[in-house]
């Protein structure tokens, strides 16, 4: 099947270095990944996040749907918050993570954001529900209608402000405005995916030249090579690598984000992970760092003595430590920081510390 191309492919065509993801050709890195990695931690980069699905839900029973088939708080949004959350099944399993937006306008619309190809999945998932519930709202897969761009770094408030006609200073993590950006109207929330402060602007896919010139200008333009390991160093798990219904398959509390989970809400998975909660955790999600040289990558052993107790999700050579990291799962009772195991790479066994995420100081 062929890639899909997002709106921007033809504006970069000659400038980035392309890899399918999610069944999108997507730029990888322009300058180099490690230029573009230090511009977000630095001053400021932008991203074209174009793949990440769009799905509006509204009407009477938006919010019912909303809060039944994602695992946060959705009624304790505002208009114009947003909230992380995960979409498990019935055994708790995470079938994706996502941004729930409460669009400013009204209270029963919601945007949310599957990752990059669970689009129509997704749509499917909330109207079969809907369908079954007999709940009164309208499911609309819009991600051919809208771009995003990702605009991260210190700096990125002062980039933003530049370019639209509202006042995004005082915005919170997770508050979502609607402005004009570079003249074209358009979500604007204060949310990312590298730990520095950053925005992601939701316009027509029709419309968002203009949108990234405006901000190409003074702004790096990056690939998913650094958004991959600015994530990393955060510790911010990856869809289809961290956790994956079928060939990683984690509940929440496995994978660190037991907070995206209101027990006192009802929602699909809900009572199985009730029962985790109670229970505990066989294994669970940790950061490693490596004391020898070798890059940890998905799929390599840890061991313990020579014995296999767990494996490798992410891994990479971290930008700003110069040092080699990794995300990992591992036994509960072998999760605690300063433990020190090993991870096997290229056949060797190199010395690894489990350490608390993020790597880097949180900003």
């Amino acid at each position: 099947m062929a890639l899909r191309k997002p709106p921007l492919y033809d504006v970069y065509a000659t400038d980035a270095t392309f890899t399918g993801f999610g069944g999108w050709d997507m730029p990888v890195e322009f300058e180099s990944i490690r230029a573009e990695h230090e511009a977000v931690r630095d001053s400021v980069g932008i991203f074209d996040v174009s793949h990440m699905g769009e799905i509006v839900v509204s009407g009477p029973d938006a919010t019912l749907l909303m809060q039944r088939l994602t695992s946060n708080d959705v009624e304790a949004l505002s208009p114009g918050e947003s909230q992380y959350s995960a979409i498990t099944d019935e055994s708790g399993v995470i079938v994706d993570d996502t941004i729930v937006y409460r669009l400013p306008e009204a209270e029963d619309r919601y945007l949310f954001v599957p990752n990059a190809g669970h689009d129509e999945a997704a749509y499917r998932r909330w109207v079969d529900h809907r369908d079954e519930w007999d709940l009164d709202s309208e499911v609309r897969n819009e991600t051919d209608a809208w771009a995003m761009v990702a605009v991260q770094g210190p700096d990125a408030a002062e980039a933003v402000d530049h370019a639209t006609d509202a006042d995004v200073a005082p915005l919170s993590w997770g508050d979502v405005i609607r402005a004009d950006v570079a003249g074209v109207g358009s979500l604007v929330s204060r949310t990312g995916y590298t730990g520095e402060d950053g925005f992601e602007i939701i316009c027509p896919t029709d419309e968002v030249e203009p949108v990234w010139s405006d901000f190409a200008a003074d702004c790096t333009p990056c690939g998913l090579g650094s958004r991959d390991t600015l994530r990393t160093e955060m510790g911010f798990l990856l869809s289809g690598q961290d956790f994956d219904p079928d060939s990683e398959p984690r509940t929440p509390y496995e994978a660190g984000i037991g907070w995206t989970v209101a027990l006192d809400t009802d929602f699909v998975g809900r009572d199985a992970l009730a029962t985790v909660a109670e229970e505990g955790v066989e294994e669970t999600f940790v950061g490693l760092l490596l004391r020898e040289r070798g890059i940890a990558r998905h799929g390599h052993e840890i061991v313990d003595d020579g014995d296999v107790v767990g494996h490798v999700t992410s891994g990479t050579m971290s930008p700003t430590l110069g040092e080699p990291i990794a995300l990992g799962y591992v036994p509960t009772s072998l999760s605690e920081p300063g433990t020190e195991l090993s991870v096997v790479v290229r056949g060797q066994e190199k010395r690894a510390e489990i350490v608390t995420t993020p790597f880097i100081e949180d900003n």
